[in-house]
């Protein structure tokens, strides 16, 4: 396994990230002020954020024109879903397994003047989500390192580095195609820190193709990491 995939590093990020002494209780990104609470995915103290807002092409403050509706899975401080609903999609949902990210999201989504438009759901991955609801886009920046399926999350924080045995990649391959409307796409922000080739095993076996839309190099301390925007197909 390459150094970059061990979730053991991933894990001590996830420790310094929530711990450190000058974790701030707000932030700015992309010209934007955001609220952030204990517990939650700082975007300031990793890029994935600010990628993830490139592949969708939100990432002026005059942000690519958006209409429909637009699911995001595993929202955090909830940047990408408010931003969404500031480039104009009409419904927007967002949902975490982390109370915190959803009330995180609620407060951003306020902040941001588009609470009308806007839900954020605990769960974990669709299971808030009403049955019924369809969107034309769903997104996840995963938490795409690989952890073993045997470990125990020791806060809900970490649940936002690693995935256990790619239990929830599995369930997102599975199910995401499901929740969209025709036409809709089905997006997953992946990277070099995970595993492609487990990833493509699980989409296999769940019965779906994944096809690269984008991909952009980041240096990240020291490391050269692989940016990805992978579309989720039925096979």
């Amino acid at each position: 396994m390459p150094e970059i995939q061990n979730y053991m590093r991933s894990l001590r990020r996830s420790h310094e990230a929530r711990t450190r002494a000058d974790r701030p209780s707000s932030f700015t990104l992309r010209g934007r002020e955001w609220d952030l609470l204990d517990d939650v995915f700082a975007p300031i103290y990793s890029p994935s954020t600010g990628v993830a807002l490139d592949f969708l092409g939100w990432s002026e403050p005059v942000e690519v024109p958006r209409s429909g509706s637009f699911l995001e899975v595993g929202c955090g401080t909830g940047v990408i879903a408010v931003t969404a609903a500031l480039a104009g999609c009409d419904r927007v949902v967002a949902t975490d397994i982390n109370p915190q990210a959803a009330a995180n999201a609620r407060l951003n989504a306020s902040r941001h003047g588009v609470a009308e438009r806007f839900r954020a759901v605990q769960g974990d991955l669709f299971e808030a989500v009403p049955a019924e609801e369809r969107f034309d886009l769903i997104f996840w920046s995963s938490n795409y390192v690989l952890a073993p399926s045997g470990y125990q999350y020791r806060s809900m924080h970490e649940r936002a580095y690693v995935d256990t045995g790619y239990a929830a990649h599995r369930r997102f391959l599975d199910q995401a195609t499901g929740w969209l409307a025709p036409g809709g796409a089905a997006l997953l922000h992946f990277s070099s820190r995970g595993d492609l080739a487990e990833l493509r095993r699980a989409a296999d076996e769940t019965g779906r193709d994944l096809r690269e839309l984008r991909r952009v190099v980041v240096q990240e301390g020291q490391d050269e990491v692989d940016h990805m925007l992978l579309q989720v197909l039925a096979a």
